[in-house]
């Protein structure tokens, strides 16, 4: 839905939407006509309603649907929409869209060039399946296909087998950038009809992949089929000679960044994140308060890397608590980093606030952190900045954070990433900015802080993480998970935390998926619960 934006979500259900996603699209096939691109038959997804359907009850008003235009001398010469609408993780089309029943083909240079829409390939049945009947050489999917670790690898075996069962080549077109909290990285590719790759595009990065591949020559339209099993099969034909003899081009392989290490795949990931959800809702600066932790060391590194040292802003905010080591190493941070940075102590204000108050022992819990809070919330009314919520996976899942203070943020670029992750992709920008020739952004001291600390009563973090992820990634219950070599004990604290703490991850920042279970849309549990 490159027109629109994915995902529009409710927005799909505003019949002036999907009247200006309409509008949009013709105007966009008008002005390549008028630009002299006319000739060049296009390819868009946006979002379009199915008329004539009626109002149904359970059916999304208006009937939208997720949909695919053939652009072509300034018309829509094709309209075809998405079948299987998916309804799982961070997917709610069921909920938005209606379904299509057609299969577009689009003769050009006289090979047939069938088109289909994300979920349409990973389902097996559906459009996709009837392909081979419909005579097509090549198909080519328009998809929104959201980021998460080693799905590269997935999507590329997924278009392998396709290719083979169809009998056709099959291009895999992908969205860049990021809506929310879902990033997409692009990783375009082609495969030919034997599953060989052909030509693969980068990640993260726009690019124009041009390629050249041998298509068998379409059959006589009148012996093909105008449905295959229960599809319709619509065509239209922009040219029926094949082009003129030409020298092709080399296919280019876009190299994966590291087969075995994918550090650099997922900070990217956050960087790309980060930087346009500060675009594209009008931050043109952020704010981090900085403790000299790791936690908070790398998310303002990722700001830096995101959107330049200028624009990030570092507040160290010491109290009572907070050592002269931790300090000196926020200060450290802010000058490796080259950021705006001031030092406001909380101390007087927590003094003033329990004074006022008359605050008893259960009143001054996690005062601190919330005066934190208010003093960022302060300082980015003043100067217009995002905050960045700088906890991690591990400490939304156990409540470790302080609701309205480590909470406080506009966006939360660890969200998805466990206290082990965060330490890696810690390690390997320091190492990467080594490899360049440059100082270690992230100091020393930030990787030596203890963090034992952080969990009373629990092991190490990699132990943690471990059963953390066995738990809310997998929904393993307790006996499934102590019978996988947890100790039963720690199961029993570690899933009593992370149950007590749905509350307060509900009122958390949005932040970038990157697992295939976030804490957001991806694992949704009711708050008033007694099932353990």
């Amino acid at each position: 839905m490159v027109v629109t934006g994915y995902s529009v979500e409710d927005l799909a259900l505003r019949n002036g939407f999907v009247s200006a996603s309409i509008k949009a699209t013709h105007g966009l096939a008008r002005r390549l006509e008028a630009e002299g691109l006319g000739h060049l038959p296009v390819i868009v997804g946006y979002l379009s309603r199915r008329e004539g359907l009626g109002e149904r009850f359970g059916q999304p008003p208006g009937a939208p649907q997720n949909s695919l235009a053939l652009l072509h001398h300034g018309e829509l010469r094709l309209v075809s929409a998405k079948y299987h609408l998916p309804n799982y993780g961070v997917f709610d089309e069921a909920r938005y869209f209606v379904p299509g029943d057609t299969l577009p083909v689009v003769r050009l240079h006289g090979a047939d060039i069938a088109f289909a829409i994300c979920e349409d390939l990973w389902q097996d049945g559906g459009p996709v399946s009837t392909v081979r009947a419909a005579g097509a050489g090549m198909l080519i999917t328009l998809n929104g296909s959201p980021y998460e670790r080693a799905k590269d690898d997935i999507r590329l075996e997924l278009c392998q087998r396709r290719a083979r069962e169809i009998g056709a080549a099959v291009g895999y077109v992908n969205m860049t950038g990021a809506q929310d909290e879902l990033v997409f990285e692009g990783d375009s590719f082609i495969v030919d009809s034997d599953g060989e790759l052909v030509a693969r595009a980068p990640q993260f990065d726009d690019a124009l992949l041009v390629t050249d591949i041998d298509l068998p020559r379409a059959k006589d339209t009148a012996a093909l089929p105008a449905e295959v099993g229960g599809f319709r099969i619509v065509r239209h034909t922009v040219s029926e000679e094949p082009p003129a003899a030409y020298e092709p081009l080399t296919p280019v392989l876009t190299p994966r960044r590291s087969p075995t290490d994918d550090r650099a795949e997922v900070y990217t990931a956050l960087v790309t994140s980060l930087r346009d959800y500060a675009r594209k809702n009008g931050f043109a600066s952020v704010m981090v308060g900085v403790s000299g932790g790791i936690d908070s060391a790398l998310t303002a590194t990722i700001a830096v890397d995101a959107l330049g040292a200028e624009n990030v802003h570092g507040v160290v905010m010491p109290g009572r608590s907070t050592t002269a080591q931790e300090i000196q190493d926020a200060e450290d941070l802010i000058r490796r980093q080259g950021i705006n940075g001031r030092t406001v102590s909380v101390k007087p204000m927590v003094d003033a606030y329990e004074t006022a108050a008359g605050l008893g022992r259960a009143g001054e819990r996690d005062l601190e952190s919330r005066v934190r809070g208010n003093v960022l919330m302060a300082l980015s009314n003043e100067g217009g900045h995002l905050v960045l919520a700088t906890g991690d996976k591990t400490a939304l899942a156990t409540g470790e954070g302080s609701l309205y203070g480590d909470s406080v943020g506009g966006f939360a670029p660890l969200k998805d990433c466990w206290k082990t992750q965060v330490r890696d992709l810690a390690r390997w920008r320091n190492e990467a900015a080594a490899k360049e020739g440059g100082a270690p952004p992230i100091p020393a001291n930030s990787f030596d802080r203890a963090v034992e600390g952080d969990w009373p009563g629990l092991p190490d973090p990699d132990v943690v993480d471990s059963l953390l992820d066995a738990y809310i990634g997998t929904d393993r219950g307790q006996a499934e998970l102590i019978a996988d070599g947890f100790e039963a004990e720690l199961v029993k604290n570690v899933v009593s935390l992370v149950d007590r703490a749905e509350f307060s991850r509900r009122q958390y920042p949005p932040g970038p998926k990157i697992s295939k279970r976030n804490l957001g849309r991806d694992r949704r549990l009711p708050i008033t619960n007694r099932w353990t």
